[in-house]
């Protein structure tokens, strides 16, 4: 059996194992449980689905990133910053000011790609210490800047934080208005109300839907795409045939650092309105394994994510349903026990459940004219 589809199959036991526990217990209907495991990891897996296009970009032009969570860190943490001084500073609307958060997380997030593509590209730093010096500098920077904007003696707000103008609000997909009139009984309006979950997305959660599908077209049915693939897999043919192989890796690793950037203003501008020291908790390393078990294609990075957050999900569904969890079963109620399957996964596919992957024949090599 191939090493892939048995890493599937595995994932799906342990996800059917979670919701057998619910279904079992539950007095509710079993859709009321798909569909909240459903809309939760479509949220929770939005930051790993745009930092595994983020790697996709730059890796499919030939740089390695692993900066991703240092570009996500950072980008949370100006993101939620710029979106605070808009409200608090300048007086902007609230709306104003959260969209102008958004704005400032991508070009955070550009602006870290920039240093890492010239770190790889122009000085042909060794990739894989470019990525580590994003994520120590942003470890560093947002750090500091937390303690001494917000903490410090004499900082701008009085060493109190200001509240958050708050986070982008839910679309809203009238499911239940347009179905509700055909239900005659209570279990049927339910059912509907709970499928209408599942549409009800954030902003960002939805872009990054849409952009696995842009990305995909652009990669393989654009000249971009082409030429981008092209300086990834043999740089020297298309130096040849007179593409420039500087300004394509310029520009994918810049592209990703604002899909990272993007992620990054999930955690604070859509998610939660706050922020924390290392508050992406290894995300962008969780979107690096997503975009290796997707082979490198957009697609398949962003089914990965699904599978990535799909053991999120049940670890967030296991504290919300804790209380008809069965007493044989009493250590799935400590929330780090489930919590852990994340990060056991990851190392799990890391090891060797990937099955065959074939990263780009150039990634990671700096081209020498």
């Amino acid at each position: 059996m191939d090493l892939r589809r048995f890493g599937f199959i595995l994932l799906i036991i342990i996800v059917l194992f979670g919701l057998v526990v619910f279904i079992g217990q539950v007095k509710s209907p079993p859709i009321v449980i798909i569909t909240s495991m459903m809309a939760t990891t479509i949220a929770v897996a939005t930051p790993l689905t745009l930092g595994a296009l983020a790697g996709v970009f730059c890796e499919r032009a030939g740089v390695v990133n692993i900066g991703i969570e240092g570009m996500m860190l950072s980008s949370a943490f100006f993101g939620w910053l710029s979106a605070i001084y808009m409200f608090h500073v300048f007086g902007f609307p609230v709306g104003v000011s959260i969209w102008t958060g958004v704005l400032f997380a991508i070009l955070s997030g550009m602006l870290m790609g920039l240093l890492l593509a010239v770190l790889s590209i122009t000085y042909k730093v060794d990739q894989i210490i470019g990525g580590t010096v994003i994520n120590i500098l942003a470890v560093g920077l947002t750090g500091f800047l937390n303690r001494q904007l917000f903490f410090g003696r004499g900082s701008v707000f009085g060493g109190n934080v200001p509240n958050s103008p708050g986070v982008l609000p839910t679309l809203h997909v009238p499911v239940t208005e347009i179905f509700s009139p055909l239900c005659h009984s209570a279990e049927c309006l339910q059912v509907v109300t709970s499928i209408n979950k599942v549409f009800d997305q954030k902003p960002v959660a939805i872009s990054a839907i849409l952009l696995v599908f842009i990305a995909h077209y652009i990669l393989f049915y654009t000249r971009w795409g082409l030429r981008a693939r092209a300086v990834g897999e043999h740089p020297k043919a298309a130096d040849t045939v007179g593409i420039n192989v500087f300004k394509m890796r310029y520009a994918s690793v810049i592209i990703g650092g604002g899909l990272a950037g993007l992620a990054g203003a999930y955690f604070t501008i859509e998610s939660v309105p706050s922020f924390e020291p290392l508050l992406t908790n290894g995300r962008g390393f969780i979107s690096l394994a997503a975009m290796i078990f997707g082979n490198w294609t957009p697609i398949g990075a962003w089914t990965a994510a699904l599978v990535f957050g799909a053991s999120q999900a049940l670890n967030i569904n296991m504290q919300l349903f804790r209380d008809v969890i069965p007493p044989q079963l009493a250590i799935l109620q400590q929330s780090y026990v489930v919590g852990l399957i994340p990060y056991i996964l990851t190392m799990i596919i890391l090891t060797g459940i990937i099955g065959r992957t074939t990263p780009p024949a150039a990634d990671g090599v700096p081209y020498e004219k």
